[in-house]
C-alpha cells in the first residue's frame, strides 16, 4: 500500500460526499414536485407523458396499487425486451447479421435487465445487435434503476407521513426518477465519456490489420450511452464482454475515477433525500455514515491484500502486489476500490477480474453482495434495504431495554419486523439455496472452471451476485446453460421482488401510523451509538446466514496459500 493509493481513495471519498447534498436537494425538490431548474424544459414533457398515458398525477396510492405498478411495470418490460432478444435476427440495425437468441439466454438476459442485475452469460459485441443493445438493454438499465428509486420514495414517504392511506403514485415517481434525474445527468455523462475515446456510432465493425499482418475485427457501436446509465444507474451490464476492463467503455484513469463516482453518486445523495423528507438531515447523514464505516473497511481489506500479492508470486520474485487479472492503466488502488464500489453499489461492472484477485480481496466483494448490498447499495435498493436493517436495529435497542421499539415517530411493531426479516431471508434462502443445489447436480457441477474451494466459490458468487441484483461475474463459471440461465434468472426476481414488496408493505403500514412526539426515554437515531448499533445488526445478521459458506472457500484458500500449498488467486 502507498501514499499514493491512500490519496486516489481519499479523493474518491471526498467527492462523493461532495455530491451528496446538492444531488439530495435536488431530489428531494423533484420527488415533492416543487419547482426545478429543469421544470421549465421538463414540466410541459412530464404533463405529456400523463395525457397520453391517462394518468393523473395528482391521485395517489394505497402500497396495494403502487405495489402493483411496480409488478405490472417490470412484467411489461420483461416482454418487450425477450421479443427483441428473440426477434432480433428479423429487427434492423443488425450490421453484424446476429442470430436470435436462446431462449432460456433470452428468459436470463431480459430477467436480468428488468431486475437491474445484468448479469450476463453472453459476450455482448458477439450475441446482440445494436438495437437490442439500445432500445432492449439500454431502455431498461433507465426504467430498472428508476423503480428502484421510486421505492425507495414511497419508503421514505412512509416515515414521513402521518395516518395517511398512501405512498404516493408508482406512474408519477418512475416518470420524475427518469425525467428529472437519471435521462439530464446521463447526457452531460455520455459526452464526457466520448470525449475520453468511448465510441457512440451505429457504424459496423472495423476490419484493421495488425503491424503482423493479421486481419482484426474491432467491434464498436453505440456504446457511451449505455455506459453512461449502466453506471448512474448501478446497472453493471457491458456493451462488450470485457465490461469496464474494455479499452471502449473505460479508456483512461479519469474515465474510471468518474465512473467510479457516478455508481456512488445517486445511492449516496438518497440518503439526504431521506434526511430531508422526515424532517431531519441527521438521520440521512447518521445512515450514511454506517454505509461509510462498512464501505471503508471493505477498501483497507481489498486494498491490503491484493498490495501483498500472494505467497508463493511473492515466492518467485513477482514484488510489488497482485497484478493478476488487473489493467496496467487503472493498476492495483483503482483495481481494488473499483472491485469493493461495485459490489457495495449493486452496480455489477468490473474493470479488473475478481477471479484473479487475492482470496481475501475476492471475499470483500462477496460480502459487500451478502450484506444485502446496503453499503451505498443500488439506486433506490441501498437506501431501502439499509432501512430494513434499520427496522431490524431499533427492534433490537427495544427489546434490549425492554420499551416499544420507535424510529422518527413511529412504533416498529410485529408487522413491520415480519416484513424486514421476509425481505433479509429470501436473499440467503436463493443465494445459498442456489449454490446446494449446483454443488450436487452434474449439471451445475459442470460449471466451474476450477476444482476445490475456489470452484465453489465460483458458483457461489454466481447465485450471491444474482440474488444481490449486482450482476458481477467471478469468472470461471460457464453459466450459459439451461441450468444456469434458469436458476440464475429465478434467483434474479425473487432477490429482486421478494425484497421490494415488503419494503412496500412496511411503508404502508408506517403511513398508516400516528407520529409519537420525542420523549426523554426516545433513543437518539443521529449519533455514534446508533451508527455502532446499525453495523453490529448488519454484520451479525450478515455472519449467521452467509460466513459459514465463506469458510468453505475464500478463507479455506487463503489458508492453503499461507502455507505455500496453492497459489491462492480467487476467492
Amino acid at each position: 500500500m502507498t501514499l499514493n493509493g491512500w490519496m486516489q481513495i481519499a479523493l474518491y471519498c471526498a467527492v462523493v460526499l461532495a455530491l451528496v447534498k446538492p444531488l439530495g436537494l435536488y431530489m428531494t425538490r423533484v420527488f415533492n414536485g416543487e419547482r426545478t431548474p429543469l421544470s421549465p424544459i421538463l414540466a410541459p414533457v412530464e404533463r405529456a407523458f400523463y395525457r397520453v398515458a391517462g394518468i393523473d398525477a395528482r391521485q395517489e396510492q394505497h402500497w396495494l396499487a403502487y405495489a402493483g405498478g411496480v409488478i405490472l411495470f417490470h412484467l411489461l418490460g420483461f416482454a418487450l425486451l425477450y421479443a427483441i432478444l428473440r426477434l432480433q435476427a428479423l429487427l434492423p440495425l443488425n450490421p453484424a447479421d446476429q442470430a436470435a437468441v436462446a431462449p432460456d439466454l433470452a428468459f436470463n438476459t431480459a430477467t436480468s435487465f428488468v431486475t437491474n442485475t445484468n448479469w450476463q452469460s453472453y459476450g455482448g459485441e458477439t450475441t446482440l445487435s445494436y438495437l437490442a443493445q439500445m432500445l432492449g438493454l439500454t431502455h431498461q438499465n433507465f426504467l430498472s434503476a428508476a423503480t428502484g428509486i421510486a421505492v425507495a420514495v414511497a419508503l421514505i414517504r412512509g416515515f414521513a407521513r402521518a395516518s395517511s392511506g398512501t405512498i404516493g403514485s408508482f406512474w408519477v415517481d418512475v416518470t420524475r426518477a427518469t425525467l428529472y434525474v437519471l435521462v439530464p445527468l446521463c447526457i452531460p455523462y455520455a459526452l464526457f465519456l466520448v470525449w475520453q475515446g468511448v465510441p457512440q456510432t451505429l457504424g459496423a465493425s472495423i476490419d484493421a490489420t495488425t503491424l503482423e499482418g493479421a486481419k482484426q475485427t474491432i467491434a464498436i457501436g453505440p456504446v457511451a450511452s449505455q455506459v453512461a446509465i449502466k453506471m448512474l444507474g448501478t446497472n453493471g451490464g457491458g456493451f462488450f464482454n470485457a465490461n469496464a476492463a474494455h479499452p471502449f467503455e473505460n479508456p483512461t484513469a479519469l474515465s474510471n475515477f468518474v465512473q467510479m463516482v457516478s455508481i456512488f453518486a445517486i445511492g449516496a445523495a438518497l440518503t439526504n433525500v431521506f434526511g430531508r423528507m422526515v424532517g431531519d438531515e441527521r438521520q440521512g447523514w447518521a445512515i450514511l455514515g454506517a454505509m461509510g464505516f462498512l464501505f471503508l473497511a471493505g477498501v483497507l481489506v481489498t486494498y491490503w491484500a491484493e498490495a501483498q500479492g500472494g505467497s508463493v508470486l511473492n515466492g518467485l520474485g513477482f514484488a510489488g502486489g497482485n497484478f493478476e487479472g488487473k489493467e496496467v492503466r487503472f493498476g492495483i488502488v483503482a483495481s481494488a476500490l473499483f472491485a469493493v464500489v461495485t459490489t457495495a453499489a449493486s452496480c455489477g461492472a468490473v474493470n479488473a477480474m475478481h477471479d484473479s484477485f487475492t482470496a481475501l480481496g475476492g471475499m470483500i466483494p462477496l460480502i459487500n453482495m451478502q450484506l444485502g448490498e446496503v453499503v451505498i447499495g443500488g439506486v433506490g435498493a441501498g437506501l431501502y434495504g439499509m432501512l430494513v436493517f434499520v427496522i431490524v436495529a431499533i427492534f433490537v435497542a427495544g427489546l434490549m431495554v425492554g420499551r416499544t421499539p420507535e424510529y422518527l415517530g413511529k412504533k416498529i411493531e410485529a408487522r413491520e419486523v415480519k416484513m424486514a426479516m421476509l425481505g433479509i431471508l429470501c436473499l440467503p434462502l436463493m443465494m445459498l439455496g442456489g449454490t446446494a443445489l449446483a454443488t450436487v447436480l452434474p449439471a451445475g457441477l459442470a460449471g466451474p472452471a476450477n476444482a476445490g474451494p475456489h470452484g465453489f466459490t465460483e458458483i457461489l458468487y454466481a447465485y450471491t451476485s444474482a440474488a444481490a441484483n449486482n450482476g458481477s461475474a467471478f469468472g470461471g463459471l460457464t453459466a450459459n446453460t439451461l441450468f444456469y440461465n434458469s436458476t440464475l434468472g429465478l434467483a434474479m426476481l425473487v432477490g429482486r421482488f421478494f425484497v421490494k414488496i415488503p419494503v412496500l408493505a412496511i411503508a404502508g403500514s408506517l403511513a398508516a401510523k400516528k407520529t409519537l412526539p420525542a420523549s426523554a426515554g426516545t433513543f437518539p437515531t443521529h449519533g455514534g451509538l446508533f451508527i455502532g448499533l446499525l453495523v453490529g445488526v448488519i454484520l451479525i445478521v450478515g455472519g449467521l446466514t452467509f460466513f459459514p459458506s465463506l469458510a468453505l472457500g475464500p478463507v479455506v484458500e487463503h489458508l492453503a496459500g499461507s502455507a505455500g500449498q496453492t497459489f491462492a488467486t480467487g476467492g
